[in-house]
């Protein structure tokens, strides 16, 4: 296949003239959406730019202690991310999302890259750091949702989950129609995306590998890895802090704290 044709900082400067184009048509249509727009775009072109420059550096110096860094800002960002996601103000709710997370991503991480790429380096920046990347992101929502979900529902049905404590049932008894629903409704998005792929829509990560001049079937099958790590790590993720969060909301006495 041909090589990747290079944009120059002359295609960059065209290429905002798609965002001039958005603008425009706001001001058009009178949306007010203006200010969102020239934002937008100011810290999209920011915010990429340092991301490049500092992915070239780790690439060059393909050094662990590098890479372990970046991907620990990723990780914190991440899990601050999630922690302001769910809307209650749970006390341990950040080592909560941090260690499920974590804990998910890592062992999805390990088992792929050992067993399935096994590159010269396990720290390899060109496959851990991009790996990491989509499954910490992916897991940030997959968390959110599962979080802001489980804690509505329990400040929703106090009563009913009160009702089975009363009848003899655990916390664990008490709360799991709810936390059940809580993961259902954060692996759906997953699960929808590993029904329609291919057929209604072509992966982003496609796309970029298609760019980049990779053969299409290398890259459906980097794309059906990346999904399956995706859907482990996701479903890991919302079952350690559903289980976490279930356990602030009782006390000692197995007792429900509203």
């Amino acid at each position: 296949m041909p090589e990747l044709i290079k944009l120059d900082m002359v295609d960059l400067a065209l290429a905002m003239g798609l965002m001039a184009i958005a603008i425009g048509i706001s001001a058009w249509e009178k949306l007010g959406l203006e200010l969102n727009l020239s934002v937008a775009t100011g810290r999209t072109i920011l915010q990429l730019l340092v991301l490049g420059y500092i992915f070239d550096f780790i690439f060059a110096v393909n050094n662990i202690w590098a890479v372990l860094g970046i991907l620990a800002i990723i990780l914190t960002i991440t899990v601050i991310i999630t922690r302001n996601r769910i809307s209650q103000k749970i006390p341990q709710v950040l080592p909560l999302a941090g260690s499920a997370i974590f804990v998910s991503t890592s062992l999805t991480l390990v088992y792929t890259n050992f067993l399935i790429i096994q590159p010269e380096r396990w720290y390899e920046p060109r496959y851990i750091i991009p790996l990491a990347g989509i499954l910490l992101s992916n897991a940030m929502n997959a968390a959110a949702i599962a979080g802001e979900r489980l804690v509505s529902s329990i400040n929703q049905f106090p009563t009913e989950i009160e009702t089975h404590l009363s009848l003899g049932a655990t916390p664990e008894q008490a709360i799991k129609p709810y936390r059940k629903e809580a993961i259902r409704a954060a692996i759906m998005p997953t699960l929808n995306q590993m029904i329609l792929v291919g057929m209604v829509t072509i992966p982003t990560f496609t796309n970029g590998q298609l760019l980049a001049g990779v053969t299409p079937l290398e890259a459906v099958s980097y794309e059906i890895l990346i999904i399956f790590m995706v859907a482990v790590s996701n479903l890991l993720t919302t079952i350690l802090i559903t289980k976490g969060l279930c356990r602030q909301f009782f006390n000692s006495a197995m007792q429900l704290v509203r």
